[in-house]
Order: C-alpha cells, then sequence, then structure tokens
C-alpha cells in the first residue's frame, strides 16, 4: 500500500464523522424556522438511515464497477451537496428530501472504506479509523455551536459542507493511489467465471447470521446507550439536565479514546480477544450502573461502556476476511453496515417507548440483555471459526 494512501482514508472516515451529530445540535435552532416541531427530527433521521441501510446493500455492485477511491470521493461529494442544501433549507420538506442523497453518501463510503480496510491493512488501523470518525462526531457539533454563536444555523451547515468540499478536492486528487487495489472478487464456482454470491448464499454460510446478530446487538447498545445517557441521568439519577448533558458526552469520549488505544493493544491480542476485552468492559460498566451506587458513578460507568465499544465494532469488521473470505468480504461488510444501522434505527426508539410506558430505570437492564446476546452470538462466531481452522488443518 502507498504510503500516502492511509492519512487520506482516515481523512475520508473524519468527513463521514463530521456531520453526524450536526442536525442534533442544530435542531433546537433549526426547528422553529422551519415551522416544524422539536419531535420532527426524527423523521430525518429515520430517512437518512434508511438511505445508508440501501447504500450499505448496493456498495458491492457500486464498489466493483468503480472502484473504492472513486466511490468513496463521489459519496462524500454527495454528503456536501447535502449539507449545502440544508444551508439553503426554508421548508422542512425540503430538509427530508436532502436527507436522502445525504444517508445515501454516508452508506456508501462507511460499507466501501470499511471492507478496504479489513481486506489491506492491519487490525490496529481499523481501530484508528473508526477513531477517526469519532473525531469527526466530535468535531462537527463544535463547529455547528461556534456558527450558531455568531449567527444563524445556516452558517453551520454551510460550514460543514465547505469542509466536506474541502475533503472532496484530496480525494480526487489522491485516485491513482487507489488504481488497481480494488477488492477481491467472488471466485468461480467449479473453475468457472468468476461470480458474485447472493445474499441468501451468505446467509447460509456457517456462522454469517451470528455475527450479524452480534453486530446488531452491539449497535443496540451503543445506540442506545449514548441517546438516552442524558435522559437517563437526569430522570434516575436526579442530575442536574446541564450536567446529564455533559456526563453523556463520557460515553462518546470513551469511544474515542478507547479506539485511540485499541490500535495499539491490538497489535499484541486477536480480533476476538479485541471483542471479549470489549464486553467484559461493558458488563462491568452495566453491573456498576445496577449496584447500589450506581447513581453516584453513573460518569464513570458511561464511560467504561463507551471504552468497551470501542473496540467492537471495528474488530468485527476487521475480523470479517479472516472468517469468511477475502471473496465476500465487502458484501459482508456491506450486510453488516446495514444491520448496524437497523440497530440504530429499531432499538433506541425501542427503548423510548419502554422507558415512557415502563420506567426509564430499565435502561441498564436494556443494555444488559443485549450484550448478553452479544456475547453468545459472538461465541458462536468464535467456535464456527475453530471448527473452520481444524478441518483446514
Amino acid at each position: 500500500m502507498p504510503a500516502g494512501l492511509l492519512p487520506i482514508i482516515y481523512l475520508a472516515f473524519v468527513a463521514l464523522g463530521l456531520p453526524d451529530s450536526a442536525i442534533g445540535s442544530a435542531w433546537p435552532a433549526m426547528a422553529p424556522s422551519l415551522g416544524a416541531s422539536l419531535s420532527w427530527v426524527g423523521a430525518v433521521t429515520m430517512i437518512i438511515s434508511a438511505g445508508t441501510i440501501v447504500s450499505s446493500l448496493m456498495s458491492v455492485r457500486v464498489v466493483e464497477r468503480f472502484g473504492t477511491g472513486r466511490v468513496t470521493a463521489a459519496s462524500v461529494l454527495l454528503t456536501a451537496l447535502a449539507l449545502i442544501g440544508f444551508s439553503l433549507s426554508h421548508e422542512f420538506w425540503q430538509l427530508c428530501l436532502l436527507a436522502i442523497p445525504y444517508g445515501l453518501g454516508a452508506g456508501a463510503v462507511d460499507a466501501a472504506l470499511n471492507a478496504y480496510v479489513a481486506v489491506h491493512y492491519e487490525s490496529q488501523h481499523m481501530s484508528w479509523l473508526h477513531c477517526m470518525w469519532g473525531v469527526g462526531a466530535s468535531g462537527g457539533p463544535m463547529i455547528m455551536g461556534a456558527c450558531l454563536g455568531m449567527g444563524v444555523w445556516n452558517d453551520g451547515f454551510r460550514a460543514l459542507g465547505a469542509i466536506q468540499l474541502a475533503i472532496v478536492a484530496v480525494l480526487t486528487l489522491s485516485l491513482p493511489l487507489w488504481r488497481d487495489r480494488k477488492l477481491p472478487k467472488a471466485k468461480g464456482r467449479e473453475g468457472g467465471a468468476p461470480v458474485r454470491r447472493t445474499r441468501r448464499e451468505l446467509l447460509r454460510i456457517d456462522g454469517v447470521v451470528a455475527v450479524l446478530l452480534c453486530f446488531f446487538c452491539y449497535c443496540a447498545v451503543e445506540g442506545t446507550c449514548g441517546n438516552w445517557a442524558a435522559s437517563y441521568s437526569s430522570l434516575a439519577a436526579g442530575v442536574p439536565t446541564q450536567t446529564a448533558a455533559s456526563w453523556a458526552s463520557m460515553f462518546y469520549i470513551g469511544i474515542t479514546v478507547g479506539r485511540a488505544l485499541s490500535g495499539f493493544l491490538s497489535l499484541k491480542c486477536s480480533d476476538s480477544q479485541m471483542i471479549r476485552l470489549g464486553q467484559a468492559l461493558i458488563a462491568a460498566g452495566v453491573l456498576t450502573m445496577i449496584s447500589p451506587w450506581g447513581h453516584d458513578v453513573l460518569a464513570p460507568a458511561l464511560v467504561l461502556i463507551g471504552l468497551g465499544c470501542a473496540p467492537i465494532y471495528p474488530s468485527i469488521i476487521h475480523a470479517t476476511p479472516a472468517r469468511f473470505g477475502d471473496d465476500v468480504a465487502l458484501e459482508l461488510t456491506g450486510m453488516q453496515m446495514a444491520i448496524a444501522y437497523v440497530g440504530f434505527l429499531v432499538c433506541s426508539p425501542l427503548f423510548g417507548i419502554l422507558a415512557q410506558y415502563i420506567s426509564i430505570e430499565l435502561y441498564p437492564i436494556y443494555l444488559g440483555v443485549f450484550l448478553v446476546i452479544m456475547v453468545i452470538a459472538a461465541e458462536k462466531v468464535n467456535r464456527v471459526q475453530k471448527t473452520r481452522a481444524a478441518r483446514r488443518a
């Protein structure tokens, strides 16, 4: 791999994370000017999530035809244009319309780059790649907050769009570095021409359903923990609202710092060991929450869960080629990205219903249930991998 390509890939993941929290940060200011209710932001995020699911599942065809470099540059361009479109919107329906290209662009670059790094680079680079997403996701609200302090919300999206366009220029100039480095194609049957497996065929591969379930449960834990941390801190632990908001950020700080550290730990540990370590840290955080003194040590518990979440996502993705083969890595990564967005889309709102009609005190229990299912599914994948390795020997 060229020495200059890896920083370009990192930059692309900063671009992926940069606008992720921007709408949520700006929505209190946006809603009145668009004539929208405070709750309508959920419709925008659902459209974005639907777009990411579709583009993740289509990523194989697109990357095989155009290559990872071109897909990455075009996808970031699509999100940049959507952000600039947000800045020019005066009606809520315009925002919903622009959420479609935003979601399509985000899902395509996510699946393409994850698969590319999983095949071509070592495990530590996958952890640092997702750390770069955390850098972008943390920087987006800071840029939006600074723009809101100086003017109207439109300026924030305009600034983010301009940064994305600058990144597109860098990605375009880097295209020669990607040449002839496409992902491996599917192997032909009985010596025939290369063919790509259908999703139904992929689901029949031993361990694929388990790894998808593991990924779904991980995303349920991450999405629910991040989205409801502030509400749980305030309503269950009695923490003042402003303090509760800062405590919620502890979870994301834990993820970002944890992924930076995971890159170094992965030099000594396998992907399976990194996943188990993450699960153990999440369990420690959940058990701390449900302990008799849980409300008093809630902030450290959220940091623990964030640190635990840090290695799991990148390790599952990086292990995909080794577990199932380079030739199906892109297709399976796209499926994992799609199931990830389904997990984010479904499980956090589901907890909202439970919190409203039963009790928000279920928060740590809810996280614990998904953690247990995740561990069972992950260990199933490990057993399948050991059996497959024994047969080869």
